[in-house]
C-alpha cells in the first residue's frame, strides 16, 4: 500500500528531502541575523555613545534566543557597566556568559576581582579561580586569544571613549 501511494505520488518521497532543505535554510538565515545583530550591537556598544544604547540593547535582545556562547550576556554585562548600572545587575550576566564559555567574559570577572571594580572588594582567590577558568577554555587551549590578550581587550572595551 505504502509503495503504491508513494508510486502514484512520487512527490511524497521527496518531501523530508524539501522539509529538512527548508528547515536548514530557515536555521542558516536565524544565524546569519544572529551574526548581524550581534555585529552591530557590538559597533554600537563600542561607540561609547549613550545615544546609541537603547539599540544595542534591542539588537542584544533580538539576537538572545540564538545565543550559544554567552556573547549576548557579555555584552549586555558591558552596557550595563557603560550606563554605570549596580554590580548585582552586571555579575550574574557576566557570570552567565562565562559559564557559556565567553572568554571575555571569564578575562572581565578576573579583572573584577584582582583590580576592584563594580565595588567589589579584591579577592585573590576568586581572581585566580577565573584565570584557571579561562586557562580551561578552549580558545585558551588553541592559544588565541591568549589570556593575556584577553585582558588587553577587556581593557579597551571598558575605557573605549565616543569618537570626538
Amino acid at each position: 500500500m505504502g509503495n503504491r501511494l508513494c508510486h502514484r505520488h512520487p512527490t511524497l518521497l521527496g518531501l523530508p528531502l524539501l522539509l529538512a532543505a527548508c528547515a536548514s535554510h530557515n536555521a542558516e538565515e536565524q544565524h546569519q541575523a544572529y551574526r548581524q545583530d550581534m555585529l552591530q550591537a557590538k559597533l554600537l556598544i563600542a561607540s561609547a555613545n549613550p545615544a546609541n544604547y537603547e539599540q544595542a540593547n534591542s539588537l542584544l535582545e533580538s539576537a538572545k534566543s540564538q545565543d550559544k556562547r554567552g556573547e549576548v550576556s557579555f555584552y549586555e554585562a558591558l552596557l550595563k557597566i557603560r550606563q554605570k548600572a549596580p554590580a548585582e545587575d552586571v555579575l550574574p550576566l557576566l557570570e552567565r556568559a562565562a559559564d557559556a564559555g565567553q572568554p571575555y567574559a571569564v578575562a572581565l570577572l578576573y579583572r573584577v576581582y584582582s583590580q576592584p571594580m563594580l565595588g567589589q572588594q579584591a579577592d585573590a582567590l576568586k581572581a585566580e579561580d577565573y584565570r584557571q577558568a579561562y586557562a580551561n577554555l578552549d580558545v585558551a587551549k588553541s592559544g588565541y586569544p591568549s589570556f593575556e590578550r584577553a585582558q588587553e581587550i577587556v581593557e579597551m572595551l571598558l575605557t573605549q571613549q565616543p569618537a570626538q
